[in-house]
This record gives structure tokens, sequence and C-alpha cells, in this order.
């Protein structure tokens, strides 16, 4: 099979990216910085173009399965149905071994896949990319813990090859190692459409008669988008339809017998779940503290923000995207190809949404509750608020129509929101970075996280106070 022609022209930023990159000779970490919309997947594909050109491979990563098909289609269409295959933990044994073996033997030259496919053997490789460099998804939290974005960038040094991690907000570490020159900077700063970025909005909610969580700001802005013919996306990061459940009479929260963690309602299963361990459960008649068939939901997730939405617009069309709603491996899939067939439509969804999609007729973005992130006892919180939300925003406004996006929140006038307003990265980023230096946080010191689990809360309280000891 031949290699087809690139079918889009690249911009100047886009051309001085891939020859910087297709000059790049042995081991070399390159982190392209693009804002969304900027055209880095097209970097991508035409840096390993000359390495597939001369029988060589390359191996490129995604944080989600949901993310492999629109690549794999890409680069088939680029390079040749049988040069491309995708590797992910949804496919069968046998696919996988099939996959593995001919990786093996040469016969694939582009492996698309999640983080295990790091471990594929490719023994003409050529280049690596890490696409959404960023991204949690990248860290195996069960069984063998690694970050296969760390691991790729061992594997490209003990094969001599070159690195690409590409993301619109990058981690703080690998801006880190960019400043520090450990890896070599490329920035994309304009659309690859030439489009405007979108204008970004702060909604405040204090005394806002809210309906569902949505504020009557975000309602008016969704009806006028879709009287226009557009899309609107709403974003909210909880799945279910309620994230707790309390007693109105003595204020008790249910927790997960197994982790303690709260349990959210799903009301369309009719079962309460847990989003730590998935241990599940019927509604409790009564209280367990005080014995009261007073139980209420508190808060809102994805299910309930679909039924409001279905009372308010019912003639519209309305997708939800979140694990509870996709089944299967191709659902996702045949949901976005259904979103671009169609015109006027909400989509609502979590942080499937956020990443990599491109719904050219979403000019509307709200982000449900901005909050959410601002308190949380991970130091990492404010940088994940930071990089969700401009990867959300930048979902609206990618095509000739301009965007805008509104952030919802009670604290208007706090500093990371501000400077989220601004709609740019590098800024907020700098600050945050400039905050671990000060506090002593990673990439400026080291943490240890030991982390313990038993089916009785004694034991991991025991096992932890005698680890303080050492």
């Amino acid at each position: 099979e031949q290699a087809a022609p690139s079918p889009h022209r690249l911009n100047a930023e886009q051309e001085s990216a891939v020859s910087q990159l297709r000059m790049a000779g042995g081991f070399n970490a390159w982190l392209l910085e693009g804002v969304t919309g900027s055209g880095k997947t097209e970097v991508y594909l035409e840096a390993i173009r000359p390495h597939l050109e001369s029988g060589a491979q390359a191996l490129i990563l995604v944080p989600e399965i949901g993310l492999t098909p629109q690549l794999v289609e890409r680069c088939q269409t680029r390079f040749g149905e049988h040069r491309v295959a995708s590797l992910h933990s949804a496919q069968g044994d046998g696919e996988r071994l099939r996959i593995w073996a001919a990786a093996a033997g040469g016969q694939i030259q582009v492996i698309v896949g999640t983080r295990s496919a790091l471990f594929v053997p490719l023994p003409r490789l050529a280049m690596i990319i890490v696409d959404e460099e960023h991204d949690p998804s990248f860290k195996q939290q069960n069984g063998w813990h690694y970050s296969a974005r760390d691991l790729a960038i061992q594997r490209a040094r003990l094969e001599n090859v070159p690195i690409v991690l590409g993301s619109a907000t990058p981690s703080l570490e690998s801006l880190y190692n960019a400043q520090k020159g450990r890896y070599r900077l490329l920035e994309l700063r304009q659309r690859a459409t030439s489009a405007d970025l979108p204008k970004m909005t702060i909604v405040p909610l204090r005394r806002e008669n809210l309906q569902g969580g949505i504020s009557s700001t975000l309602l008016t802005a969704c009806r006028e988008t879709l009287e226009a013919g557009n899309q609107v996306l709403l974003f909210l990061n909880r799945r279910g339809y309620a994230p707790a459940v309390l007693c109105h009479d003595c204020g008790h929260v249910v927790q997960c017998p197994r982790c303690s963690a709260p349990m959210t309602w799903h009301r369309q299963q009719e079962r309460l779940r847990c989003h730590h361990c998935s241990h599940e459960s019927r509604w409790p008649q009564v209280c367990p503290a005080c014995r009261s068939a007073a139980l209420i939901t508190a808060g809102q997730g994805t299910e309930q923000l679909e039924e409001v939405l279905r009372q308010r617009f019912p003639q519209t069309p309305i997708w939800r995207i979140d694990r509870d709603a996709l089944h299967g491996r191709d659902a996702l899939a045949t949901v976005v190809a259904n979103i671009r067939r169609n015109r006027a439509a909400i989509l609502v969804g979590t942080q499937m949404l956020a990443k990599g999609h491109h719904f050219p007729a979403v000019t509307l973005v709200g982000i449900i509750n901005t909050d959410q992130g601002l308190f949380s006892a991970d130091f990492r919180a404010p940088e994940r608020l930071l990089q969700t939300v401009l990867q959300v925003a930048g979902r609206a406004g990618r095509a000739e129509r301009p965007g805008q996006v509104l952030l919802q929140t009670h604290l208007p006038e706090h500093p990371l929101l501000q400077s989220l307003a601004q709609g740019d990265y590098p800024p907020p980023a700098q600050a945050l970075l400039d905050e671990r230096r000060a506090a002593g946080l990673p990439p400026f010191g080291a943490l240890t996280l030991l982390r313990a689990e038993a089916h009785q809360r004694c034991r991991v309280d025991e096992f932890l106070r005698a680890a303080c000891q050492c």
C-alpha cells in the first residue's frame, strides 16, 4: 500500500513542528503544546510519515479507549488500512494476540492504543507519541502501578528513538521539564482552522434560583444556541442521578460498607453504587443511623441533568455520554457519529467528552459545577480543574461559528477561576508551578503515597499507625 498524501495544508506553526520532529535523531523528548483544535494530530501523522515510508514503525498512545477509533481511522486513511491497528483492553484475547504477533513480525507499522499498548514489541520502532500526555488515565491504579507516559519516555530512551508528548494543557511536571531543558518545547498557538478560541464567561450562582443545577443565564444561552441550529455541550463530571443520599432528619450520609465512600444513586437502574469499589445495594428503607424513613438525594449527576433538560427542551435530541449510558466497544464511536449528523442538539457528559473529540456544530459549552475541583485534599486538584475546563471549553467553536463557554460558580472571585476566564493555559499553569515551588511539592519535591485496603477499618488503622512509626 502507498501512503496517501496529507489532505490538509499545514500552517507555518505546524510545518515548523513537523520539520523539527522529522530531523530528530536518537532519543529526544519533545513537548508539543498546542491549543485545542491546533492540529496536533496532523503534526503527529506528518512526523511519522517518513519513518513509515522507510519501513519503520510508530507507537501512538491515547488515554481512553473511546479515542482510538477516530485516530485509527485517520491513520488508516493516511497510511493504509493494513498498516495500522489498535490495541486496548476492550478487545478479546484472540484479537489482541493477533495484533501483538503482527506488530512483533513487522506487518503492522502503526499501533494506536491505551496504556497497555506501551508493551507491544516493535522491532523497527522509530517514534513514540503520547497524546493528551497530562491525562491521569495513563496511570495504572490497580495491580502493578505504573505511569504509561513515564515508562514511554524510558522505552524511548532505551530504544534510542524520539518521543513526542502532546497536549493543550500539559502536566506541570512536563512544563517544568521543558523549562529545565529536559524536553524540547514546540508550540501551536493558533487553531488549524484559524478560528478564534471560545470566549469564556463566569456565571455567578449566588442567590440564583437553579433548575437542576442550571442557572437562568445558562438556560437562556442554551435556548438561543439551539434556535440558531447549533449544539450545546454541558459538562458535569459526576455520573448517576445524585452523588449522595442522606437522612433529612439526622443528616446521616449513606456510605459504602466496604470503603466508606458516599453511595451514588442511579435512578434508572434503581441502585445505589459506590464509584470507588463498585459495591451496589438497593435504596435503604430506613436511615441506618436513626431509623427514619426521610431519605433524600443531595446534589446532581448527569442522569438528573439529562432529566431536567428533557423537561425544558422536549423537542431537542439529548445525548448523555458517560460510562453508564454507553455499552459495548463501539458505543461511543456510534454516538459521536450520530451527534455529527445532527444539528440542534444537547450533549451531556463527563470527562469522556473533555478530550480529543471534534464536534463542529458545538458553539456553547456550559460547565455546570466549576467549584467541585477547588476543594480537595489532592494537591493536584487545581491543576486537574484547569486542564479539564480548558479541554472541555476547546470543544466549542472549532468550525466557522464562534464559540462561548459559561463557567457556573459560587466563587467568581477565586484567582484560579479568574485566570480560567482568560482562556489561556500558560499563565495559570505557571502560577500553580510557583505555588508548588513555594510548598516544596512535586515537581520540586518528592512525595510517597501509602495506601491500605482491608475489609475491616481497624486493620487499616492498625497498619497505617505501624507504618508511621517505621
